[in-house]
């Protein structure tokens, strides 16, 4: 590989890893803050408080009004998954750095 060319590749590594360093930076930040919330409805979901919301719901003894997809068993459920494999991810990133001194 020509020196010009090997420049210009690595120039272009450069740009696009700043990019995302600098949008994951963004990302993680949003997910700090939320990640107090997640525990606290991952505790929520399925304890017994969440099955005597759940019971009232199906009784009729909440306001129509108020959004209660939190009663349902899937979206919770899925966020609970979904947070498990990101963090899953985040954890083999963070190995191979260790693992390659990236870091």
């Amino acid at each position: 590989m020509k020196r010009v060319d090997r420049i210009t590749k690595m120039e272009a590594a450069l740009d696009a890893s700043r990019e995302a360093v600098d949008k994951l930076s963004e990302a993680l930040e949003a997910y700090e803050a939320a990640f107090a919330q997640i525990n606290e409805l991952s505790a929520y979901y399925g304890s017994t408080q969440w099955m005597h919301d759940r019971e009232a719901d199906e009784n009729g003894k909440l306001p129509q009004e108020l959004k209660r997809g939190v009663l349902s068993e899937d979206l919770a459920y899925d966020l609970i998954v979904d947070n498990r494999e990101l963090v899953t991810r985040m954890a083999k990133i963070v190995s191979e750095s260790l693992y390659n001194d990236i870091v």
